[in-house]
């Protein structure tokens, strides 16, 4: 390696990658690619675990459409023998003695048989739809052991981040999505399933930690960390935009394995630009770290934080539920339980792209505070719907407020670690990942549980009624206590309160 930088360093071509290295605007790109491509390997399954494990576990009954059901015929047919004709293979033995050996038919007979049929579809598909909910169990907790992981791993890479830097996490969580990406490729059981998606969980804290604190490292102006973040997380954005559509278009059309060949391709590239551009390499901080213990101990960390998690924990419910109950409900087929979530994904990458800079104008507060009532009321109207079309306005709208709310949020956590403590964000970007992963474990392990005993429609109901609740929460981060006013608290003086509060009111002016 270091024969090569040698080499870099002596042409014009060096000097370029030099010019590169020290842009941070590639960090912004490094970081926006790997934001993407984790979560598009965290919704390409949405559309496909589903569908891929009954397949599993009902081998010699694969979840397919019904055969279509006879019509009335003009022809001078035989009724019974069309409608023997129409019926599958495997179930015209013994309907031939619905033919008489005189010639003469009853058309009694068929009208029987007419009925059989109808009543055999209808058992078929009550029995397609216990399994489903029953899948939907297996589902949940295989979608939700990725943010458990996740959510295990943060606390150890935040503080390891102020240790040896941002550089060497990053290129970590490269190197293990990588390898769950091809796990998830050749896996056909749930076991393996199981591991591919739990091992994904330490890939992401170690590139979403990482990445967000680089960022915060290199934009440290509150204005420009607040649009480099809202870019950032628009990666994040088109990952879970172009995740489910894709996953649910190669598993139909080309295979189980093909979506994620692809996204190994994919990561493979991230990481050769991450090895010649980042360089990673052990960085010691200079400033002393926050510990763990003060930020999680700080109120208003805390009131962001939870906010993360009530904003995503309603879509973490609908992804492993809303496919099954397309199918069950609405006779879906993959393709559309993939493009479903599309308004969703579209809004998304809007909301985070238009709040990163609008959130600093407004107040990021009540950006978050207006994002979490426009999530409850999209959750409500969802179960309304009844066809495709009908989920379009309120995913959309879904998808729109949790832009809002985490493109504001994130950089407010960084502002606050600024006023508060010291200006170092492993620890507080691992409290966000945090907050991120348990809206993400909660829902999907919940959500099997909870259609069971309350149904879909009660579930969602639940969960917007708890962002109603904890949006008020957000006006304590209006105007937080900065560093000095707590000290001021000790000694009395008050000449530096609110300094860096209207510095940061003023940015604009």
């Amino acid at each position: 390696m270091t024969v090569v930088n040698e080499w870099i360093s002596g042409t014009s071509f060096g000097s370029w990658v030099q010019r590169c290295r020290e842009s941070r605007r590639l960090v912004l790109v490094i970081v926006a690619i790997a934001l993407l491509l984790d979560n598009m390997l965290l919704t390409i399954v949405v559309p496909i675990i589903p569908e891929f494990l009954y397949d599993i576990n009902h081998p010699d009954a694969p979840l397919g459409r019904p055969p279509p059901l006879p019509t009335t015929t003009t022809t001078t047919e035989n009724p019974c023998e069309k409608y023997i004709k129409m019926l599958p293979p495997q179930n015209r033995d013994g309907n031939e003695t619905l033919i008489t050996t005189t010639g003469n038919y009853d058309d009694v007979n068929v009208t029987t048989a007419y009925e059989a049929e109808l009543k055999q579809k209808e058992t078929e598909k009550q029995r397609i739809h216990k399994d489903l909910l029953q899948e939907t169990l297996e589902v949940g907790m295989l979608f939700a052991s990725k943010a458990f992981v996740q959510l295990m791993a943060n606390p150890f890479v935040g503080p390891l981040t102020h240790k040896i830097g941002y550089s060497i996490p990053m290129f970590a969580g490269f190197v293990i999505m990588f390898l769950s990406t091809l796990i998830f490729a050749f896996g056909r059981s749930y076991s393996v399933l199981f591991i591919a998606r739990a091992l994904q969980g330490i890939g992401s804290s170690c590139s979403t930690v990482s990445g967000m604190g680089m960022l915060a490292e290199r934009y440290p102006e509150d204005k420009e960390r607040g649009n480099a973040m809202g870019i950032a997380l628009g990666g994040l954005a088109l990952g879970v935009l172009i995740g489910p559509p894709f996953g649910g278009f190669m598993y139909e059309f080309v295979g189980k394995s093909a979506p994620f060949l692809v996204l190994a391709a994919l990561a493979l590239g991230d990481g050769l630009l991450q090895l010649l551009m980042l360089q990673p390499s052990v960085t010691i901080q200079e400033s002393d770290p926050p510990s763990l213990k003060a930020l999680i101990c700080d109120p208003y960390i805390i009131v962001a934080a939870g906010a993360i998690i009530f904003a995503n924990m309603g879509i973490a419910m609908l992804e492993p539920s809303l496919p099954i109950w397309m199918m069950d409900t609405m006779d879906a087929d993959k393709w559309q339980q993939g493009v479903a979530f599309l308004p969703a994904s579209i809004s998304y990458l809007i909301g985070t792209n238009v709040f990163g800079p609008l959130g600093h104008r407004m107040g990021r507060w009540l950006a978050a505070l207006l994002g979490l009532i426009i999530i409850g009321i999209c959750l409500m109207c969802i179960p309304l719907a009844t066809n495709m079309n009908h989920l379009i306005v309120p995913n959309a709208g879904l998808g729109f407020a949790i832009g809002m709310v985490d493109s504001s949020i994130m950089p407010e956590l960084g502002f606050l670690v600024d006023i508060r403590h010291s200006a170092v964000y492993g620890s507080v970007y691992a409290i966000g990942d945090v907050a991120f992963c348990l809206g993400f474990a909660i829902g999907p392990a919940l959500s099997g549980t909870l259609i069971k005993t309350i149904g879909f429609e009660w579930m969602l109901f639940g969960i917007a009624m708890l962002d109603f609740l904890y949006a008020p929460l957000l006006i304590s981060l209006r105007n937080p206590p900065t560093k000095e006013e707590k000290k001021s608290l000790i000694t009395g003086d008050h000449s530096s309160v609110r300094y860096v509060t209207y510095q940061n009111e003023d940015d604009d002016e």
